[in-house]
């Protein structure tokens, strides 16, 4: 940033440098030459023929210097077949005439004096009483006037150069003030890392407030994250440290039914294991802020899968089919494959699947047309391992899992009864992307 600041400075600088040289250096120039024009004028309007054709002033020129050799200030008055006439600072030299039809008002400079660079004007006259084309020549030593750019030159220089390092280190304050809070937030970041802090509380301005609080809630997310799998990792280790004991005493004690033990209890704890991967899953996944899934594409992958499985069961959809919810597919269609699973399963062949949006959220109805679920059992069916038809396969674990990863995305679920078909009807409610 003071690179770049510095670099456009500079160019700025630069730019308006050279065009203010010009400027002021035409002004300067401009104001030397309105000297020589104003003698030159003088010269003309006291300028008589005298007897014998001369040119003659009829009142002296004001400035000494015309009188004084080598003074730096010339005049010179030509024509044809008349002698020079130059005033006395010439002494032995001339000045250089141009080609009659060529002169005029305007100055140019003249290098014909060795060591003496000149400013020179020349106008070509007719005067009354004569009928020679003369020549008006003034001519004054630059000296003054290069002095005089020079001068101008180097205080531009100077404050320029001035102004831009001014410029540059206010820039570099800028920059440096500017970046303070982030270097702040670097120290606080630091003391969280040594473990003397948890969050990050210095006051800084609010510029920077946004992205502290976005911070601090990273760091609220990755503690919940990680609390969340101490706390399956704790729930799977006691759900598992149950049958693990039956199974060691029943094998301890060499049980007749040790078989049927094992067999029971190892098919609890694959239950549990399925129900903890599942969450774990979610969870992993939630913190991925792109999730987003298409309800519709979704619902006819889970409808084909359970057709397969229950070839009896007629499967239907309605409502919104450009629905998209922020939950990852995977965990979408899990979610969608246990509830239409169990519609097809408890059901009486019928199932209907909605899709409809409600604010900032997408509900999916499913519902079906078998006995339903006593509206004191729809709380506890959520229980892991719940059943209340234990004739039909099955874990149990399709209603919890199915709520606890709702959950996890924002989500929830609940069970009411269907007013068309008659049977249960879940209302799976998920955020809409």
């Amino acid at each position: 940033m003071i690179g770049i600041a510095a670099l456009w400075i500079g160019i700025l600088l630069v730019g308006g440098g050279v065009g203010l040289d010009r400027i002021l250096v035409s002004a300067v120039t401009r104001s030397f030459d309105d000297g020589l024009n104003y003698v030159l004028t003088a010269m003309i309007s006291s300028a008589e023929i005298g007897p014998e054709g001369e040119v003659l002033f009829n009142r002296p020129l004001a400035d000494q210097r015309f009188l004084e050799p080598a003074s730096g200030l010339y005049y010179q008055i030509s024509g044809t077949g008349h002698e020079d006439w130059r005033s006395r600072s010439l002494w032995d030299r001339a000045l250089r005439v141009s080609p009659p039809g060529t002169t005029d008002f305007s100055a140019h400079d003249s290098a014909e004096f060795p060591g003496e660079a000149l400013r020179v004007m020349q106008q070509e006259v007719i005067l009354p009483g004569s009928k020679t084309r003369w020549i008006f020549i003034v001519a004054q030593a630059r000296g003054g006037l290069d002095a005089q750019i020079k001068a101008l030159r180097t205080t531009l220089t100077q404050s320029f150069a001035a102004l831009g390092i001014g410029l540059v280190i206010l820039a570099a304050l800028q920059v440096f003030y500017g970046i303070r809070p982030l270097r702040k937030i670097r120290q606080e970041i630091a003391r969280m890392r040594d473990g003397e802090k948890a969050r990050i509380t210095e006051p800084l301005p609010r510029e920077v407030s946004p992205l502290v609080d976005e911070l601090n809630g990273l760091l609220d997310h990755v503690e919940q994250q990680a609390e969340e799998a101490r706390t399956h990792a704790g729930n799977l280790a006691h759900a598992l440290k149950t049958p693990l004991t039956v199974v060691m005493n029943a094998a301890g004690a060499n049980s007749p039914d040790l078989a049927p033990t094992v067999l029971r209890e190892t098919a609890t704890m694959r239950r549990q294991i399925d129900h903890h991967l599942a969450r774990a899953r979610a969870v992993g996944r939630r913190g991925a802020a792109q999730a987003r899934a298409q309800v519709w594409p979704s619902l006819e992958a889970v409808e084909r899968a359970v057709s397969r499985l229950y070839p009896d069961t007629r499967i239907d959809r309605d409502g919104d089919q450009e629905a998209a919810v922020r939950v990852e597919r995977q965990d979408l269609e899990e979610m969608l494959g246990n509830l239409v699973e169990n519609a097809a399963k408890y059901g009486g062949g019928s199932v209907f699947v909605t899709v409809a949006q409600r604010g900032h959220m997408i509900d999916i109805l499913v519902e079906d047309d078998g006995t339903g679920i006593p509206p004191a059992e729809r709380e506890r069916i959520f229980d892991r391992g719940a059943r209340l038809d234990t004739g039909k396969p099955g874990t149990g674990l399709g209603l919890a899992i199915v709520r606890d990863v709702a959950e996890i995305y924002g989500g929830d679920v609940a069970l009411d009864e269907s007013e068309d078909l008659g049977g249960l009807m879940v209302r799976l409610c998920l955020p809409r992307a």
